[in-house]
């Protein structure tokens, strides 16, 4: 029974400290110039970790958790809309569709679907309701939104890269550390 209730005990605790770190980074990302864009997908590499151990259910709980502290806390909107469209759950959803979708193409292709929907819905949601000025989809003074999108898609395959490599990481190197398993 101890045992039982030690494991419990320990899954709300390192699930809260997942939660409250993604929290965190959602926080800092205003402070950086870099942050509203880096500081989602770091935020959302971390759940890899609840994935892992205790599977998605409580890795959905997490998100939410991080995803509502964020709106309410982050100053920088802009990094929470990209986060709760995409970063903070799609470790999750890469577990999900590598599970039950078995060959590399219609795979790729879901993954790149629900980017290209995230990426339009969080240009639509910054630009109208967080009114995100037009300059901030500029380069060179011309409005380039779909060179965006593009650059955001290559973009995408290497942070799906960057999670696969984090998850064997994790699972070879961090998981005997924080799980004192020998």
């Amino acid at each position: 029974m101890k045992n039982s209730r030690q494991k419990s005990v320990f899954r709300i605790a390192f699930c809260s400290v997942i939660a409250a770190l993604e929290t965190v980074f959602m926080m800092v990302a205003g402070l950086f110039r870099f942050g509203t864009y880096a500081l989602p997908c770091f935020a959302g590499i971390l759940t890899v970790a609840i994935v892992i151990e205790y599977g998605c259910k409580w890795a959905f709980g997490v998100y939410a958790v991080a995803a509502a502290l964020s709106f309410f806390l982050s100053g920088d909107k802009e990094a929470v809309v990209m986060f709760i469209a995409l970063f903070g759950y799609y470790p999750i959803l890469k577990n999900i569709l590598e599970r039950h979708i078995t060959k590399a193409v219609p795979c790729w292709i879901v993954k790149l679907a629900v980017f290209n929907a995230a990426a339009v819905g969080s240009f639509f949601v910054a630009s109208m309701l967080l009114a995100v000025p037009a300059e901030e989809f500029t380069l060179f003074d011309m409005y380039v939104p779909y060179v965006f999108l593009i650059a955001g898609n290559v973009f995408f395959l290497l942070y799906d890269r960057t999670v696969t490599v984090f998850v064997k990481y994790y699972v070879q190197k961090l998981r005997d550390v924080l799980f004192r398993r020998h």
